[in-house]
């Protein structure tokens, strides 16, 4: 059996990237609230309430986190853009989703913000041309991340987590 906490395997940073693969993960990001909506689309209180595995988040949770990080992605993708290889602050992912917010606001309010956040994001995101998707933040864990090597990554995200939701809809028959 799979593991739950990778329905879509486990991340790892492709060696290169060609520009064509970034065109197609920007595509991922952009389908990717459609998507998101779609798969939390009629459940009720308590099925967001249910952890998609053992010990991992709730639905609502699950939600509420694409939103807090992919808000943080722009936002690192903006400061690359715009600085020399700049320094990124990390964010404890895991106590944000233990916040109020995270736990008990319903989960459209994300939704929506997810719509917004990258409708702004995909527009950015084109207008990068090869050379600038070569740019680069600092993170203090990975050190020297690229926007394309990053492209990936929320590429990625965004289908991992939609697939935690679509898994344990079709175990539970929802």
């Amino acid at each position: 059996m799979s593991d739950p906490r990778y329905p879509i395997g486990k991340f790892s940073f492709p060696e290169t990237l060609t520009f064509a693969q970034c065109e197609q993960f920007i595509a991922d990001i952009a389908a990717a609230p459609a998507a998101l909506r779609a798969s939390v689309a009629g459940l009720d209180d308590t099925q967001l309430d249910t952890p998609y595995r053992d010990g991992g988040w709730t639905l609502r949770q699950v939600v509420h986190h694409v939103a807090d990080s992919h808000m943080n992605s722009y936002v690192r993708f903006k400061l690359a853009a715009t600085e020399i290889d700049p320094l990124i602050s990390t964010y404890q992912e895991q106590h944000w989703a233990e916040l109020a917010d995270g736990k008990s606001l319903p989960v459209v309010v994300s939704l929506d913000l997810i719509d917004r956040l990258h409708e702004r994001w995909v527009v950015f995101l084109k207008s990068l041309s090869e050379a600038e998707l070569g740019r680069t933040f600092r993170h203090p864990r990975l050190g020297s991340v690229t926007l394309a090597k990053n492209l990936s990554l929320y590429s990625w995200h965004g289908l991992h987590h939609i697939a935690h939701i679509t898994t344990l809809r079709q175990q539970k028959g929802w």
